[in-house]
Order: structure tokens, then C-alpha cells, then sequence
């Protein structure tokens, strides 16, 4: 049976100590691929048998660089990265401190494509490579109250798609990796329930909370996340760019296919209904 490690034998991922970012890492190393994950702390990750850390700060493009050199250094060359760091900031647009809001696009946007930059230049000038965008299904279903995080991710998406055409036909491949909610501390490092109802509004704090208490219950009955490093596992072994969803049976498959089928007037009714903000 084939393994990752006859077509990659290095790679970094982004955000290793937890979640997505941790399954994926496991993944790849029983896939016998040489893996080096990166945290803010690099401590975080010793729990994670064979894996090379690194320190990354999404907020600094000196520690963007750093690592990325001290891995490629390390490795000889990576042949696969997976942009996968991000957190989730909750709450009403205008009443988010803007330069909080703003942090976000840098980190999660503007600072993984100079991450992905570097990874393309080294792979395009050895003509071989992966690079993965872990974006989320949020770029066809924004959720509200989390506007930073839909942005920062539709704009990873639609780099993604440029990236493909860009390297079309090169021994280079670009995977957009769009995975839905998954059992992690996702929520739990963005916003604590009990603080979301501070708004002066009592309105405002309550459809909030609605909305709040949806997406919890959702991230509580998801899949494990090793199911979303099986996923991008098999793309990987297909070599071919694309787009990759992953999560459980609705939203992964049932609802892209609804989005073709139903007008986006509709759909915007059902989605807002949904998360209690009709």
C-alpha cells in the first residue's frame, strides 16, 4: 500500500499542539513522513512522539520567516506544508475592537501567505511539492458574528484557486482543504460562552447567544478530527490540486450540493433561521 513518505518526505504544519493541526501531524509521521510542527510554544508540542518543533508567531513576519527557514534548514528542503494555525474571534462586527478584528486578517490571512510564499518559491525552484491551505466550509457558509474568520479564510480559499492555476502543469500541486466543525478546543480558545452577554443591547446579547449556542452544539456532536487528517491524507495521495471538504455527511456533502440547487435568497433566509438571526 502506498504511503505519504514515497511521495513527501518532509513537512511543516502550522498550529500542531491541538486540534486539526495535531491529527495531521500524527498522520504524517505513521505515514513515515519527517514532520516539524510549529506552536507559539514550542513546549506544547513534546507531547507528540518524533515531531520536530519549531516556534511560530502568526503575529510577527520576522518569526514567520525564522521558521520557516529553521525547518526548511533542518529538513534539507520541505516538500509538503500545511497552513493550518487560526483561532476565531466571536462577536459583533461593530462592536469588536477593530484593531483586534484586524490582528486577525493579519495572522490568519496576510501572514500564512507569506508563509505560503516562501513554501511556493522553494518548491517551484525544485519543482516538486504540496503546499495545503486549511481554509473551512465557512467560505460557503459564512457564520455570523465571526466576520474576521470568514474573510480571513474565503481569502485563503481564493489564493488557493489562483495558486492552482499558477502551478498548472509543474510538479507542484495546491489543495484547498475546506474542513467543517470538528471536536476540538476550537471554541474554547476563542470566546467563553458565559462572556457573550455583555452587550448594553439586551437584544443584541440575546440573538448573540443564539447563535453562540448553535455553533457549540454543533462542534460538540462533530467528528474527531482524525477523521479531516484521513481526508487530507487521500488527497494528498492523489497528487492533484483542488478542493478538499471534509467533516460530517451534511456538511461536507448534503449541504455544497443544496448551495448549487437553492437561490441564494433562500438560502440566506435558512442559514439566518438557522442560527436564530431572522
Amino acid at each position: 500500500m502506498r504511503r505519504l513518505a514515497d511521495s513527501y518526505r518532509t513537512a511543516l504544519v502550522t498550529g500542531a499542539s491541538t486540534g486539526l493541526g495535531r491529527a495531521v501531524a500524527e498522520m504524517l509521521l505513521e505515514e513515515g513522513v519527517r514532520v516539524w510542527g510549529t506552536a507559539r510554544d514550542p513546549a506544547r508540542l513534546a507531547v507528540i512522539e518524533g515531531l520536530n518543533a519549531v516556534a511560530l508567531d502568526l503575529d510577527s513576519d520576522a518569526s514567520v520567516d525564522a521558521a520557516f527557514a529553521a525547518a526548511g534548514r533542518d529538513a534539507d528542503g520541505l516538500d509538503l506544508v500545511v497552513n493550518n494555525a487560526g483561532y476565531g474571534l466571536f462577536g459583533s462586527f461593530d462592536e469588536l475592537d477593530f484593531a483586534g478584528w484586524r490582528r486577525q486578517l493579519d495572522t490568519m490571512l496576510v501572514r500564512t501567505l507569506r508563509l505560503s510564499h516562501l513554501a511556493l518559491r522553494s518548491m517551484r525552484a525544485r519543482n516538486r511539492g504540496a503546499l495545503v491551505n486549511v481554509s473551512s466550509l465557512a467560505v460557503e457558509f459564512p457564520l455570523p458574528f465571526m466576520s474576521g474568520y470568514n474573510v480571513a479564510k474565503s481569502g485563503l480559499a481564493a489564493f488557493s484557486e489562483s495558486m492552482m492555476m499558477e502551478v498548472a502543469g509543474t510538479g507542484v500541486i495546491v489543495i484547498d482543504f475546506r474542513p467543517g466543525d470538528y471536536r476540538t478546543n476550537f471554541n474554547q480558545t476563542m470566546q467563553a460562552a458565559s462572556e457573550l452577554d455583555s452587550s448594553p443591547d439586551p437584544a443584541r446579547a440575546a440573538r448573540r447567544l443564539r447563535a453562540w449556542s448553535v455553533l457549540d452544539a454543533n462542534l460538540r456532536g462533530a467528528p474527531l478530527p482524525a477523521r479531516a487528517a484521513a481526508d487530507l491524507r487521500r488527497a494528498l495521495l492523489r497528487r492533484r490540486s483542488g478542493t478538499v471538504r471534509s467533516g460530517a455527511f451534511f456538511q461536507a456533502r448534503l449541504a455544497p450540493l443544496l448551495v448549487r440547487l437553492i437561490p441564494l435568497r433562500l438560502r440566506r433566509a435558512a442559514v439566518a433561521r438557522y442560527f436564530g438571526c431572522s
